[in-house]
């Protein structure tokens, strides 16, 4: 991302700056990579290392099934219980050694704060309004937000809502933006289906000064770990860098469109360590005279394709639902559902609205998702 900065700090970073009671405010570099990677420099009111007490937590790494056949599937996730907050209401149903993609309806607010110790963590937010307070600030979501955390980012969401739904997914690399949107100092170029206009960064409030317990819950290598401070782990009077979280909707996701149908990578927005996140968003269809808008068939050799879907009617597919996943394992061919190329043929245009994410790496199911597939799906080609 670019600079951002917020609140007060010195002139000169890693020189004096000090509180109005002349004690020195705590410098903090944040950065990603060791010190090669992006990073932020914030100032802290207090210590940020002053801790009360550490508890071990529960163990939270997601369990494969042993006996998967290798088929398409299909997850009816539109009725998922309800219940929990952002955390707690979390339910894995796929994953391997690059991500971990969750569902989630939370119904309460957190009572505590949350770190990812060492993942970059995105929710797409599918239902629901509220904001995400974090150490750099606050983040006001609505429906068809993508909000980035960056690891070891403390934070907190409050939802405004009762019916909330999240698709969020835990990354063990850095979720970036595809190199070929980005010019050589990271600008987003002209050929890019976004710019830097279209992100929403942290706003204040920034600090809150107030002392007692607060805890932290931190996930690190499978496992929670609980932590208890006795200051507001949000008192930071300033920050600055390119290292923060920040939100981008995929209605600001321009399309791009052309004669002939264009492949899954022209809808990719995000890029991160053996997975690629790409966004449907509605568009105007390919133009030649003989165009077929329906995709064609296609083998996922090196990759594993996952669809959530959103909203609106998705052209190729027949008997999805409102929020079902579909989920094409590499290795065996998939396309779109019988009758819907000759449907697609001399339409203008589709209004669809859907999450995809491409594994370069097979994904494992939880018994969550199997519990949730249609065991009918994999024969729905068959007319």
């Amino acid at each position: 991302m670019y600079y951002h900065k917020l609140g007060k700090f010195p002139q000169k970073r890693h020189t004096q700056f000090r509180r109005p009671d002349g004690e020195l405010y705590t410098e903090h570099l944040f950065g990603a990579e060791g010190f090669s990677g992006n990073s932020s420099i914030m100032y802290h009111h207090t210590e940020p290392t002053q801790v009360l007490r550490v508890e071990l937590g529960a163990d939270v790494k997601p369990v494969a099934v042993s006996d998967d056949v290798l088929r398409h599937h299909h997850l009816v996730t539109k009725d998922i219980d309800e219940g929990g907050d952002a955390i707690t209401s979390r339910k894995t149903v796929l994953f391997n050694n690059d991500v971990e993609i969750m569902l989630s309806r939370p119904t309460e607010n957190m009572n505590y704060f949350y770190k990812n110790g060492e993942h970059d963590e995105m929710f797409f937010v599918h239902e629901g309004e509220g904001y995400v307070q974090t150490m750099f600030g606050r983040l006001e979501f609505k429906p068809f937000d993508y909000v980035y955390i960056p690891r070891a980012t403390i934070y907190q969401v409050v939802f405004h809502t009762k019916k909330n739904r999240l698709l969020v997914w835990d990354s063990t690399g850095p979720i970036e933006f595809p190199k070929r949107y980005l010019s050589d100092m990271g600008q987003f170029m002209e050929n890019s289906p976004f710019c830097e206009r279209d992100f929403r960064l942290p706003t204040e409030p920034l600090y809150f000064e107030e002392q007692g317990e607060f805890e932290i819950r931190i996930k690190k290598l499978g496992r929670l770990h609980h932590y208890w401070m006795n200051h507001h782990p949000f008192n930071v009077i300033g920050w600055d860098g390119y290292l923060y979280p920040w939100i981008f909707s995929m209605k600001d996701f321009e399309p791009i469109t052309g004669r002939v149908h264009q492949p899954p990578p022209v809808h990719q927005t995000f890029n991160a360590h053996n997975y690629v996140v790409c966004s449907f968003v509605p568009r105007k269809y390919d133009y030649h005279p003989l165009a077929i808008p329906a995709p064609y068939a296609h083998s996922n050799v090196d990759s594993d394709e996952v669809l959530y879907y959103v909203e609106g009617d998705f052209m190729s597919r027949k008997g999805v639902h409102y929020a079902s996943i579909t989920h094409h394992p590499g290795g065996i061919p998939h396309g779109p559902h019988p009758g819907t190329v000759k449907k697609s043929i001399g339409k203008e245009a589709t209004n669809e609205w859907a999450v995809m994410i491409d594994t370069f790496k097979p994904l494992f199911r939880t018994k969550y998702a199997v519990d949730l597939d249609d065991p009918k799906y994999p024969h729905s080609w068959v007319e």
